[in-house]
């Protein structure tokens, strides 16, 4: 199978549309919690640590509910938010580019952040949290 076949394999399927359902609802949620935070909390990077973990909560259980249909173990809770530290690394480090340096408002910083995770995510938690080939 060539990268393109390969590609569309993991890509052009109902599971990745599906993990894009629950990724725009993951990141409102991320969102809308993270600026929840910042009523209580100045640091942008902070809030959008706890939106984060707060969001990928629900997110655990969505994937494995609607997308890969499996029941949810301790065993897979913990993939999950294993297959989920490089999005993690990559979401802080665009929040920091984006928000520290570049000025943009934390909400922009954090749906630019969002977006920009996903293929990595989608592989990690279809492949290593569920086990689908």
């Amino acid at each position: 199978m060539n990268l393109i076949e390969k590609t569309k394999h993991h890509f052009l399927t109902k599971e990745f549309f599906l993990f894009l359902v629950i990724g725009c609802i993951n990141t409102f949620n991320c969102t809308f919690m993270a600026w929840l935070c910042s009523f209580f909390i100045a640091d942008a990077n902070l809030t959008f640590n706890i939106g984060y973990i707060l969001a990928n909560l629900c997110a655990c259980w969505m994937n494995s509910r609607f997308v890969f249909h499996d029941t949810l173990s301790v065993s897979r809770f913990i993939k999950f938010f294993v297959s989920y530290i490089p999005n993690y690394i990559i979401q802080n480090i665009i929040v920091i580019i984006f928000y520290n340096w570049l000025g943009y408002p934390p909400i922009v910083s954090y749906l630019i952040a969002a977006i920009l995770g996903i293929p990595v995510t989608f592989l990690l938690v279809k492949l290593f949290a569920f086990g689908k080939k």
